[in-house]
C-alpha cells in the first residue's frame, strides 16, 4: 500500500527530470505498478529500504 507519493519537478529533482517518489509498506511494489512504470517510460532509481517502508523514484 503507499503511504505517500510526490511528483517532483525537474528543476527541484536531483535526477533533473520529472520524478515520482512514492514511500510503500515492506510489502513492495506491487507487479500491477512497475508494469504501468514500464509502459509509461518511467525509470526506476534504486533506493535502500527505509525501515519498513520501500521508498520507489521513477523518473521520465
Amino acid at each position: 500500500m503507499a503511504e505517500a507519493v510526490d511528483v517532483v519537478a525537474p528543476a527541484d529533482s536531483p535526477h533533473d527530470a520529472w520524478t515520482l517518489e512514492a514511500v510503500v509498506d515492506s510489502g513492495g511494489v506491487p507487479p500491477a505498478v512497475c508494469r504501468e512504470r514500464a509502459l509509461a517510460g518511467l525509470t526506476l532509481r534504486p533506493t535502500p529500504r527505509q525501515g519498513r517502508f520501500t521508498v520507489v523514484v521513477a523518473t521520465g
